[in-house]
């Protein structure tokens, strides 16, 4: 075996080495390159073959031939001196031609195999059976449809005449006929029915080489046929649904154009198929922005979103749902409510709560809500309460909740299903508030109704009476509620004849009670009637941890009330609400985030601590005297000092703000309308600039 040594590794190197390794004629000795990296010097190291810098170390007397792949004639007029008389030395103009012909050699196999690879992939990969014979009916290709349908296995009949593997075949007729049969039924062996086309292949010259057969299981067909079918009346059924739907519908496609809307859609906008199909989703938008956009977007449903549509700008909520399929975008589809339709339910519904509130307990103890010890201990108290006669006295701040444990207290009674009537002591005068207590005869005073009238106690007779504010009687009034919890009588003004009653009192107050008793502003024994069983709310400052509880409840509330869909609260807002003292307590907490869901856009559903009006701003100019004092001795009406206190107020938020109206009338909770509304009554503006 002859050795070969090769001076110079790069693209010439690499084909004589390919050239060389497959043959079994001459062994490579050693490849030599100056640069160590070159391609032929990484192959070289994987056969194992010596490779270095100086081809003059490895020029001995053993190698037989020497390939020149540098080019360099410098290199290969040395070469010539050295070589022995029986060396071949190959110049770099024969490796050249060489290397274009490997390359063309390895182009055309890549292709071969590319174009092979391709061939079996379609051939194998189509649903349809294709069996194919040479012109002695020997089959020479056999797909893997072909194997599913006929229950033959591709090894199995290659190479075999097609009447040993379908002895019905109509293949070998083909190629005596040399004519195209389509879509003819066949039955196979295996009893299955198959629709199939057989077809004669003819070269340029029009000679016979062959048939192949294209066939499909008639079964799948029909399935197919039906499925098609169920497909048609599933679609018929939904437009009919759409197009009969009162609710207005527009869909769109994932591009934000039209593709349906329905009649009730026409009839709340004004708009027809052609002034929105084929057109961007924002078309019959007047005022807002595409929620249809937005969904395709984010991929995310929107709800309660606000908008005006049409020509005519009607009041609308919107929403839309992203239509996917197969976990791929296809649009999406919007159901439009008119607001007037649903303002009109809102008020009728309001209507009916007013009336309902005359008549029962709305709360439950469900409805309370907070986990703090001693506000659970609140609530036992009141449980136990609720089971017995006993007068209670609910006790705390303002705002903490007394009104609702009194409902609560009721409807866990044995008097649940009468009457609970609700009195705010300090919002009547004493002679009003006493003929509404109690009730008066026909002529007890000018005005009187004729036959008289019955009082809230006799109203509340086998129920509850809730007194708030019973720390503001006065002490004819005490007097009278005394008579009321010793002998559970009343006598109603104008009249002599007592009147039994079997009421369930529960008060309220938030003030000092035992102060007011050592004063003698309360009588002293009307404390003890009242204080049998008194429930100590605490204040919200004093259960903070209840504080994420309680804003998601008042935030459902809120949004039923304002029709919103906020989700809740992120955690900076949360943080930012438990680091506040409340002096309004739950009163104050819904009222804030009442004015925070007012400011935020319909589209927002997380309240965010931007949205949250300054509450420390609140906090410090309540207790640090915001207003500037007023000179009282001008003899101004109580109006005018008034106002002059508001001018003032908004002055300071001005210039606070630096003059910006907007977070000025957010801070103040009033409309930007309003503001300027009030800058030009009371010209603060300019002044506030000097």
């Amino acid at each position: 075996m002859q050795k070969a040594l090769i001076i110079g590794a790069g693209k010439c190197g690499l084909a004589i080495l390919k050239i060389m390794l497959e043959t079994d004629t001459v062994e490579v000795f050693a490849v030599t390159d100056r640069n160590e990296l070159a391609p032929a010097m990484a192959l070289a190291k994987q056969h194992n073959i010596k490779t270095g810098t100086n081809w003059r170390s490895f020029f001995t007397n053993e190698v037989d031939v020497v390939v020149e792949a540098t080019g360099n004639p410098v290199v290969f007029e040395e070469v010539q001196r050295m070589r022995h008389e029986n060396m071949v030395v190959i110049p770099r103009s024969v490796v050249y031609s060489t290397a274009v012909l490997m390359e063309e050699k390895e182009g055309l196999i890549r292709m071969l195999k590319d174009d092979s690879y391709k061939h079996d992939l379609i051939f194998n990969s189509t649903h349809d059976g294709m069996i194919v014979i040479n012109q002695d009916g020997i089959i020479t290709l056999f797909n893997r449809s072909a194997e599913r349908m006929t229950g033959h296995r591709q090894e199995d009949v290659l190479g075999k005449h097609i009447h040993e593997c379908i002895p019905s075949s109509q293949l070998p007729n083909t190629l005596k006929t040399k004519k195209v049969d389509r879509n003819h039924a066949f039955l196979l062996e295996n009893g299955k029915k198959i629709i199939t086309s057989r077809i004669p292949m003819l070269n340029e010259e029009g000679e016979l080489f062959g048939a192949f057969s294209v066939f499909r299981d008639i079964t799948e067909v029909v399935d197919l046929a039906e499925e098609l079918t169920n497909l048609r009346e599933i679609q018929t059924m939904l437009e009919a649904i759409i197009q009969s739907s009162e609710e207005a519908i527009s869909v769109v496609d994932e591009q934000g154009r039209g593709i349906l809307i329905n009649p009730a859609y026409t009839r709340l906008t004004g708009l027809k198929a052609g002034d929105v199909i084929g057109k961007p989703a924002a078309t019959d938008i007047s005022e807002g922005e595409s929620m249809h956009m937005k969904v395709l977007k984010t991929r995310r449903p929107v709800r309660g979103a606000r908008m005006k549509v049409g020509a005519k700008r009607k009041d609308v909520i919107v929403n839309v749902a992203p239509v996917i399929v197969d976990g791929k975008l296809k649009g999406s589809v919007g159901v439009i409510h008119d607001m007037s339709e649903i303002q009109s339910l809102t008020n009728e519904l309001n209507r009916a709560r007013q009336i309902i509130r005359t008549l029962e307990a709305k709360y439950s103890f469900e409805d309370i809500i907070g986990t703090s010890e001693e506000f659970q201990l609140a609530i036992e108290q009141a449980k136990l309460a609720a089971k017995t006669p006993a007068t209670v006295l609910l006790r705390g701040e303002s705002g903490t909740g007394k009104e609702l444990f009194a409902h609560a207290i009721h409807n866990d009674s044995d008097r649940k299903y009468n009457k609970f009537v609700r009195v705010n002591c300090a919002a009547l005068s004493e002679s009003l508030l006493e003929s509404e207590l109690f009730g008066y005869e026909e002529g007890a005073f000018s005005g009187a109704r004729r036959g008289g009238k019955r009082g809230l106690f006799e109203e509340a007779n086998n129920g509850s009476i809730f007194l708030d504010e019973i720390g503001e009687l006065s002490a004819h009034m005490q007097a009278k509620l005394l008579r009321v919890l010793q002998e559970h009588e009343i006598v109603r003004v104008g009249g002599t004849t007592p009147i039994s009653i079997n009421v369930r009192i529960i008060a309220a107050t938030n003030v000092n009670l035992e102060k007011g008793m050592a004063s003698g502003k309360i009588r002293e024994d009307l404390y003890y009637r009242l204080n049998k069983i008194p429930i100590f709310i605490p204040s919200l400052r004093q259960r903070k941890e209840d504080i994420e509880a309680l804003a998601n409840h008042l935030i459902a509330k809120i949004n039923q009330d304002y029709g919103r869909n906020v989700e809740g609260l992120t955690k900076g807002a949360l943080r930012l609400l438990q680091t506040y003292h409340w002096p309004g307590n739950v009163r104050e907490l819904e009222n804030i985030l009442g004015r925070a869901i007012i400011y935020m856009n319909y589209s927002e559903t997380l309240i965010e601590v931007h949205h949250i009006p300054p509450l420390e701003a609140r906090t410090k100019e309540t207790s640090s005297g915001f207003m500037e004092p007023v000179d009282l001795d001008d003899g101004e009406s109580l109006a005018k000092l008034l106002e002059k206190y508001e001018a003032n107020i908004i002055r300071l938020t001005l210039e606070k703000y630096n003059g910006n109206k907007t977070k000025t009338a957010r801070h103040l909770g009033v409309s930007i309308r309003a503001l300027y509304y009030k800058l030009e009554k009371y010209n603060t503006e300019n002044n506030s600039m000097q």
